[in-house]
């Protein structure tokens, strides 16, 4: 029971942080598309499209990957309270 439990947060969490990564990386191309002034845009004389994709994705996916692995520790941390509670 406990383990489907924790197996289940852990899919949860995962997919959550999948789902807005997808959100946010697919939105890009859709902003781009509907607000055609950030693909002509330049900062640096680097368009910001580049900007956007071959430089802030990385710190956003360097900062999902770390609140996943905090939010999955505490997700066990829990579990094994529990069970360690329900043992004793």
């Amino acid at each position: 029971m406990y383990l489907a439990g924790l197996m289940r947060a852990q899919l949860r969490l995962s997919l959550t942080v999948l789902a807005v990564g997808a959100l946010v990386l697919g939105g890009l191309p859709l902003a781009f598309s509907l607000v055609p002034a950030i693909g002509t845009t330049r900062i640096a004389g680097i368009g910001v499209p580049w900007w956007l994709l071959g430089v802030l994705v990385y710190p956003a996916a360097y900062l999902a990957a770390r609140f996943y692995v905090r939010a999955s520790t505490r997700i066990e941390q829990q579990f094994a309270d529990a069970v360690a509670e329900d043992s004793a």
